[in-house]
């Protein structure tokens, strides 16, 4: 036996490729698929063929022929799956007149601890040599025939029709021509069944797998048999070629020439051996950067083509593009024709479904789209889910990958290359060729390249010349030659092959490099565990690992989108977790690449500490990582073994031209024995090694506590990465299912905890301010998820699909059968609040609660134009009603509907997961969300107000003509008149968002003017959100302060049991509300109120104060209502009132009552007529120019065409001073104003002096923020 050449000195000697140690082995297995001539012609009913279906057409089981060695024991033979995977149509029977091109593709089989092994699979059609099998296909033939005629004639044709144009015959018009495409004549034709040839790796080095298969199928398709007799190239493949070292390359023998392969090194992105300038073909730039993001947020993505092998080059070639994340759920790129019903997965997916011939994409049943990408590769066409999130940077990144696509002149928009086994297409071009009788002369594998070629115009001359000089063309050699001279290297492989090699490693560095920048700084916050590796494992799922806020806060305003939804998947939280456990252990090999990258980067820009930028940086290292490629290339670093002969049986290598021989399975079993200078070491030794790096490649089944941990620790679908191939009795598929009831109620807990600990979160910290809100992108990240929690959990299970959101369709099905019973039975559903009763007796009318009515709701938004957005939209607005839970229980409580919309395992059926499910939403009703109101802005909503007097004191009615206008976040309705004699009406305007103000006034006209209000009620009709605005003062001219017009601050009332509605809309207790009381006692209705004292002041102002300066610490989407902060109960005006009426002396002279404002024209009096005496010139001036400006205002307030009365006059001064900064530079003058002793007590706060100073500067606090004032509070008011 000759040894591997030499290796260069630093390299160790490669791994011993003896049986012993099998997982160093470049193949596991060979393995010869086929039909099996005992057994015959089985139909393959899983493959849910159609008996309309011609018998050519129909397929058939195929059988695991045989396959070496027998077992490896850390790789067992999973026979089913592979049989499965190697013929996932199962047989195909060809004639002479069809067309029999060999088919290449490859496969993956995910082990449930997900690691991987590959299969590679070369399919070709051999004659049928068994005389039962010919006679079988006649008689089906004679069947099919017979059934055709009796059939009526048109639908006959109607099916030579689909069968024609399934055929791609361009002018297969003529019956007689159909009949005969239509037959099989077991005298005339000659039968053709595929075979397939497959070799299994453990690393998916696909292009070397693909040229020894090619060879091996030339060797038996070649007049001349070949040098050796085929066992030994697979024994050798088998036994004798080892794995290359990383960051090595490798050449080893096919039947007629060497094959090179290599591997990255362990610093390089990991091994991928697809040709990504396929998948870029394919696809297009633009459709690949929108599924590689629905891919990062774990969206369900389901590819599809007639090609087996472009399944598997979009899938692995996007999930390659993920690193340094990894796809964490099922990953089943080849779905076979029996799996069908795992596309009813109701967890995250990436699947790859076969078309078949002449079915478009309408005619596909899928059981949810509401959160599916679909991806139609043939056509260049890709659905998306709605409200895709951009992927950061998206047009300077996809600008990037265009500069290096073009380098190798690959067009941007994608095109239609047909790979080698795009039989279908192959036969249009045939038949192109064929009629137009010129260039039939093409070699055959210049075809792939027809399509591509057609329209470019040198390469077609080119072309033209070739053919007239008689070369045959390569398909490689057509590709045009890089911009950039190549080098003259003398390299070991193709040109092509190095291009595609040069070009997919540039194309994951462009990908690698955007990774690296946006999470350049992901260490900083990880929460590192604080306790050992055991009980971190074990509390896993309660901890948090990665501190999402702080890391968003961090971000550029135009990632958030993107990154909010992102930071949340299982991807994500596997690369924390994993980088978490190196800590304990040695670290992923993904993670340790890319840390070294950071690391890197880090070293290049010394930027203190990070701060993101969305300056866009391009990837730097392009050119070093095509060159480590081509100096692999250039020199081989190991060679292996040359095939030989084998100690065969007499006989041996007997060989037929076209048939692929019955290989001696003896030779085959195992391998050669420790007759090899590699395998001197002892075996345990060696195992110990292999392990390790076993470990390290990702390629082992380690399955020791961590994995256990692991597994049970993330979350989801992780146990069902792939479906079990082998056994596909009902019971496993029950079984399967029901793994997906649990884990889909074990999400709804985790997404609703999730919520709940985000909003009471801040709640916490929001006491002080009285209304509470989580930041609007994270819960709106949230809510989405939840929303597709929903989604697939409807979806699951179900009979029949109908539209694109399961949850909507089951609605509409609930309103049609609830609204043919209304017809029946009128009778009113109320679930909701009796009347609201206030003590005048007025009151809001009853809100009807019901699942149709928000429906309704939902339909008469012409803004949303899909199924899945009003589902989404009746999500969001029963959460913010707080009736999600009680909904779908209403829903799910039809169970006629429920069993005959969904199958007895559906998820909505299990009683017991349904109930859980239920109560976990249940628990969101402990917060208050908005996602409703903040989301659809511009909806028009009806509102309903009632003006609530105090009778006892005043008439219920005024004779005036009453006004209102109600402002919110997003705008405000106008001045509207109140219909007169009325204290309740409706209007109808564009959202106003959350409710802030409400201006009430009117015209004093009539007898009976002054009017005494307790509150306005204001209620959202669309959500149900009920405001007070508490009033208590009359408005009027000569009583009061005489006003005509007030502004009232709203509070959200929370919605709670009838007893407690009724008390809510009554005059508030004192402690609740002291805005009325307060007001009251000043203009003396009541006597009896005890004032505060001076602390109790100073304190209220210290407390408004920071109430203000927290509010601005906040993001700009957390923040409350700054007018409550301003002039709500416990707001600054209030506070400021509080410090002016101490000591003030408001005694009634003559019964006229006097106010704070009365002082404060007094002092403007006295500033506008005398100067002032300071200390010095300076002080002088800065006194003038504050005098100066306090005038102004309080003339520009007094001058304002509004009826506003004086303590109204105050709180404008107040709002304004804050807003431009001022009441520190005003308080001053006013405390040494000579009419404060005039009207104020000796002991009153603003004739102490200490007390003032305090006062000026805690007010100097609020200096630095930019603070911008509602409309309402200073309209009208001109400074």
């Amino acid at each position: 036996m000759s040894s591997p050449a030499a290796a260069p000195p630093p390299a160790p000697p490669p791994p011993g490729p003896g049986s012993g140690s099998a997982s160093c082995r470049f193949a596991h297995y060979f393995v010869l698929c086929g039909i099996d001539a005992d057994s015959g012609l089985e139909p393959d009913e899983l493959a849910g063929e159609n008996f309309d279906q011609s018998p050519l057409r129909r397929t058939f089981k195929s059988k695991v022929l045989a396959h070496y060695p027998q077992n490896i024991e850390w790789n067992p033979f999973d026979q089913d799956a592979v049989n499965m995977l190697c013929m996932p149509k199962g047989l195909s029977f060809r004639t002479q007149t069809d067309n029999r091109d060999p088919q290449f593709h490859s496969f993956i089989i995910t082990r449930e601890d997900g690691s991987r092994t590959y299969g590679f699979v070369l399919t070709f059609f051999e004659e049928v040599t068994s005389k039962q099998i010919c006679t079988a296909m006649q008689t089906l033939y004679q069947m099919h025939n017979a059934e055709q005629c009796n059939s009526v004639c048109a639908s006959s044709s109607c099916s030579m029709d689909s069968l024609a144009s399934s055929l791609d015959e361009g002018d297969a018009t003529s019956l007689a021509k159909m009949q005969r495409y239509n037959s099989y004549d077991i005298n005339r034709d000659t039968l053709y069944v595929s075979k397939c040839v497959c070799l299994i790796t453990p690393l998916p080095f696909m292009q070397a797998c693909k040229k020894f298969l090619i060879q091996l199928y030339k060797a038996v398709t070649c007049q001349q048999p070949p040098p050796l007799p085929l066992e030994s190239y697979i024994h050798n493949i088998l036994y004798e070629v080892p794995l290359p070292p990383p960051g090595r390359s490798l050449k080893f023998y096919g039947v007629y020439e060497p094959i090179i392969c290599q591997r990255p090194g362990p610093n390089e992105l990991p091994l991928f051996d697809y040709a990504l300038r396929e998948t870029f073909e394919l696809l297009g730039l633009e459709n690949l950067v929108q599924v590689f993001t629905c891919v990062l947020l774990e969206m369900q993505i389901l590819l599809y083509s007639q090609d087996y092998q472009r399944l598997m080059t979009v899938a692995e070639g996007i999930t390659t593009l993920l690193f340094p994340f990894q796809w964490q759920h099922v990953y089943v790129p080849i779905l076979p024709a029996s799996l069908l019903h795992f596309l009813d997965a109701p967890v995250p997916y990436l699947m790859g479904l076969q078309s078949k011939e002449g079915t478009d994409r309408s005619k596909l049943e899928l059981p949810q789209e509401a959160n599916l990408c679909f991806v139609d590769i043939d056509n260049h066409f890709i659905e998306l889910p709605e409200e895709l999130p951009q992927f950061p940077n998206k047009m300077n990144f996809i600008q990037e990958i265009s500069e290096v696509l073009l380098q190798y002149e690959i067009p941007l928009e994608g095109n239609f290359p047909c790979s080698e086994s795009a039989t279908k297409l192959k036969n249009l071009v045939l038949n192109d060729l064929a009629n137009d009788k010129k260039n039939g002369n093409i070699p055959s594998n210049t075809i792939n390249m027809y399509e591509l070629l057609k329209g470019n115009e040198t390469i077609a001359r080119l072309q033209a010349l070739a053919k007239r000089t008689g070369v045959a063309m390569d398909k490689m050699s057509i590709t045009a030659p890089l911009v950039e001279k190549e080098r003259d290297v003398k390299l070991q492989c193709e040109d092509g092959e190095l291009r595609d090699y040069k070009l997919n490693v540039q194309l994951r560095e462009v990908f690698a490099n955007r990774f690296t920048q946006m999470f350049a700084d992901y260490e900083a916050f990880v929460i590192q565990a604080a306790q050992d590796r055991e009980s971190w494992l074990t509390n896993r799922e309660q901890m948090q690992n990665f501190d999402k806020a702080s890391f968003l806060s961090d971000q550029p305003e135009p990632y958030l989108p993107f990154l909010s939804h992102f930071i949340e998947t299982q991807m994500f939280a596997t690369f924390i977790d994993n980088k978490i456990m190196s800590q304990w252990e040695e670290k992923d090999p993904f993670l340790r690449v890319f840390d070294s990258r950071i690391e890197k980067i880090r070293m290049y820009n010394v930027r203190a500490p990070a701060l993101r930028t969305s300056t866009y940086q391009k990837c730097s290292t392009l050119k070093e990582a095509a060159q480590a490629i081509e100096h692999r290339l250039s020199k081989i670093d190991h060679t292996a073994i040359h095939p030989h002969l084998l100690d065969m049986k007499i006989g041996q290598g007997k060989y037929e031209q076209g048939f692929f021989p019955k290989l001696q399975s003896d030779v085959l079993a195992a391998g050669p024995t420790n007759n090899n200078r590699w395998v001197s070491r002892s075996a345990t030794a060696q195992r110990r090694k292999d392990r390790i790096r076993q470990h390290s490649e990702h390629i082992g089944l380690d399955n020791d506590l961590r994995e256990k941990y692991m597994q049970e620790a993330r979350t989801l679908g992780k146990n069902l990465r792939q479906p079990k191939l082998s056994d596909l009795s009902p019971a496993v598929i029950a079984q399967t299912n029901w793994k997906f009831v649990e884990g889909l109620l074990k999400e709804c807990r985790m997404k609703t905890k999730r919520m709940l600990v985000e909003k009471m979160g801040h709640e916490a910290v929001e006491l002080g301010h009285g209304e509470a809100n989580i930041t609007g992108l994270e819960e709106n990240t949230l809510i989405a998820s939840l929303c597709d929690l929903l989604e697939r959990i409807w979806s699951h299970g179900l009979q029949v699909k109908q539209g694109k959101s399961a949850l909507w369709s089951h609605l509409i099905q609930y309103q049609e059968r609830e609204e043919k019973q209304e017809q029946l039975a009128e009778s009113p559903v109320a679930s909701g609040p009796e009347r609201r009763k206030s003590d005048t007796g007025l009151m809001l009318p009853i809100l009807r609660v019901s699942v149709i009515s928000d429906m309704r709701h939902i339909q008469n938004m012409s803004e949303i134009k899909t199924d899945v957005g009003r589902a989404r939209a009746w999500i969001r607005l029963s959460l913010e009603k707080k009736l999600l839970s009680q909904h779908l229980k209403q829903l799910l409580s039809n169970q006629a509907l429920a069993k005959k919309l969904y199958k007895r395992y559906a998820f909505l059926r299990c009683e017991e997961e349904r109930e859980q499910f239920l109560y976990h939403l249940l628990s969101l009703n402990a917060v208050n969300y908005f996602c409703f109101t903040s989301v659809f802005t511009t909806i028009m909503i009806p509102y309903r107000t009632v003006i609530i007097p105090i009778k006892k004191l005043s008439n219920a009615i005024t004779t005036s003509n009453p006004w209102i206008c109600v402002s919110g976040e997003l705008g405000d309705t106008g001045i509207m008149q109140i219909p007169k004699n009325l204290l309740e009406m409706t209007f109808e305007c564009q959202n106003l968002g959350k409710l802030t103000t409400v201006q009430l006034g009117h015209d004093n006209s009539g007898l009976l003017a002054k009017w005494l209000v307790d509150c306005v009620m204001v209620r959202n009709e669309i959500t149900g959100h009920t405001y007070k605005f508490p009033c208590g003062r009359w408005l009027g001219k000569g009583v009061d302060d005489g006003s005509l017009e007030r502004i009232l601050i709203g509070e959200l009332i929370a919605t709670s049991s009838d007893d407690d509605l009724g008390k809510q809309c009554r005059t508030p207790p004192q402690q609740k509300s002291p805005t009325s009381v307060r007001r009251l006692s000043i203009t003396s209705l009541t006597g009896k109120n005890t004032k505060p004292n001076a602390g109790q002041i100073q304190e209220g102002i210290g407390e408004a104060v920071n109430n203000i300066v927290k509010h601005f610490h906040k993001p700009e989407k957390e923040r409350g209502s700054f007018t409550v902060l301003l002039c709500g109960e416990n707001g600054l005006v209030v506070a400021l009132e509080q410090v002016f009426h101490h000591g003030f002396k408001s005694a009634r002279i003559f019964h006229k009552n006097v106010f704070i404002w009365d002082f404060i024209e007094k002092a403007v009096a006295y500033f506008e007529t005398t100067d002032q005496i300071g200390d010095s010139e300076e002080d002088v001036l800065l006194q003038k120019s504050s005098c100066k400006t306090f005038c102004h205002y309080v003339n520009a307030i007094n001058t304002a065409p509004r009826n506003i009365g004086k303590d109204g006059k105050f709180q404008i001064l107040v709002c304004l001073g804050t807003r431009d900064h001022l009441l520190p530079q005003w308080i001053p003058l006013l405390a040494e104003c000579p009419a404060i002793t005039r009207m104020y007590e000796e002991n009153a706060l603003l004739r102490d002096h200490m007390a003032v100073n305090s006062l000026i500067r805690v007010l100097q606090t609020l200096q630095d923020f930019n603070v911008i004032l509602e409309g309402s509070l200073i309209k009208g008011v001109d400074v």
